[in-house]
């Protein structure tokens, strides 16, 4: 039997009660994904967070009367809450009570696959538990059962004092060093690769996205978080240059900071990229709050707008002319395949802003500079006379250098070249 769970939040002066109640119908959610069953919601209005009870005395009392009547055993909070807020609140409510951040971190440990993302995870969980270790270990104890609870670190928790958990902290530091060393190392081998990012908020349909793009099938499932490791796969289409897709973690608003800064080597992936493609849901009631998460996030990580390509998905469920007046953006539905081969075709034009168009006359005993120019090059046109061959050839900007000797004329405006395809 899934746990029964009440979602509870707070309305503040600057927030909205819309806003408040759509920022709980998404802790709903959250919830749901950890496995657990919301049986009723709380929404309480201050002028400021009491610094007791987060809620205040009155309503607090009111969840544990919500949660006699639904017989729950846990109360989730939409807002970060201190240890000695977590005391009170448990004294009113014979319940485990979590925070947001918690929360999250348990879906993460729960959807955590490769080394990495267990790795990060696991220091992310040690890092959000540290300031909250009492010496009452009963209520750690109760702190860290159910939803929260530290997965894959073993049952020792309560023997763990702040010296062990420190040093705990310190070799996960230390392991996730050497993975980012080979995460860089497969960005260096990638190099020549032109190299596309997918991002935005979760559930955006980012997975989907990635598998219209590379023909794979990478979990694509209508729930929050269900990627945590970026993946990589040669796109399916016919490009200028090697391409690699990249299938990266989703942004949500108000991600625990650990968490973020445990899972920087991952969103690197979106800073190293040639190219971004941010995927928004357009469908969603709140897709521009969640499209500035996104864009924020992006621009924490230093991302430089003008890589960023707003890819607006889920147009199947809307209008078809929804989103297109958007400029520069592309509107597709990743489900259907609506508006990918448009994609693909923007993804082409960056790839040819990244090099110039060639007339060249490779004398026949270069054969190896031809070779070479079949290895790098997009052949436009070819021709042979008695003692050369004739191209006319999209190149790299850095390889542009490898063949400027053999240049028959100036450059051309690559804008105007159509892409071809790769001889």
């Amino acid at each position: 039997m899934p746990e029964n769970a009440i979602a509870a939040g707070l309305v503040l002066p600057q927030l909205s009660r819309r806003v408040a109640e759509e920022h709980l119908e998404e802790l709903e959610k959250l919830i749901e994904s950890a496995g657990r069953t919301v049986v009723a919601r709380v929404l309480g209005k201050r002028p400021s967070p009491d610094p007791a009870t987060w809620i205040g005395s009155g309503k607090a009392e009111q969840v544990e009367s919500l949660r006699k009547h639904h017989n729950a055993t846990l109360v989730v909070f939409d807002d970060d809450l201190s240890p000695a807020q977590v005391r009170n609140l448990e004294k009113i409510i014979e319940a485990k009570v979590i925070d947001r951040s918690a929360l999250i971190l348990d879906i993460f440990a729960g959807r955590a696959r490769s080394r990495e993302a267990r790795t990060q995870v696991e220091l992310a969980q040690l890092e959000y538990m540290l300031p909250r270790l009492t010496r009452q270990w009963s209520h750690l104890s109760r702190q860290t059962g159910g939803a929260g609870a530290k997965r894959g670190v073993g049952e020792t928790q309560l023997e763990m004092d702040r010296r062990i958990i420190r040093a705990r902290i310190s070799h996960l530091k230390g392991d996730l060093k050497k993975i980012e060393q080979n995460r860089e190392t497969q960005r260096k081998s990638r190099r020549s690769a032109f190299t596309v990012a997918i991002v935005g908020y979760t559930n955006a349909g980012k997975s989907t996205l990635f598998n219209q793009l590379t023909q794979g099938a990478a979990l694509a499932a209508d729930r929050l978080f269900a990627t945590l490791d970026a993946k990589s796969q040669r796109i399916a289409f016919e490009m200028p240059l090697d391409t690699v897709i990249i299938d990266t973690v989703g942004f949500i608003r108000k991600l625990p900071h650990h968490l973020v800064a445990s899972f920087r080597s991952t969103m690197e992936e979106a800073v190293a990229a040639d190219l971004v493609l941010h995927v928004i849901d357009q469908s969603h009631p709140q897709y521009e709050e969640q499209r500035t998460v996104g864009q924020e996030v992006l621009d924490d990580l230093g991302v430089d707008r003008d890589r960023i390509v707003e890819i607006y998905n889920k147009a199947d469920l809307l209008d078809p002319k929804f989103g297109e007046s958007r400029r520069g953006s592309v509107n597709v539905s990743a489900l259907t395949g609506r508006g990918i081969d448009r994609l693909a075709e923007a993804i082409r034009e960056r790839e040819l802003r990244g090099g110039d168009v060639l007339h060249l006359r490779i004398p026949h005993s270069k054969s190896r500079i031809a070779a070479r120019l079949h290895d790098l090059a997009v052949i436009r046109e070819q021709s042979s006379t008695d003692d050369s061959t004739l191209f006319t050839v999209w190149v790299p900007r850095d390889a542009v250098h490898i063949f400027r000797a053999y240049a028959a004329e100036n450059l051309i405006n690559p804008a105007k070249v159509v892409a071809g395809q790769k001889s």
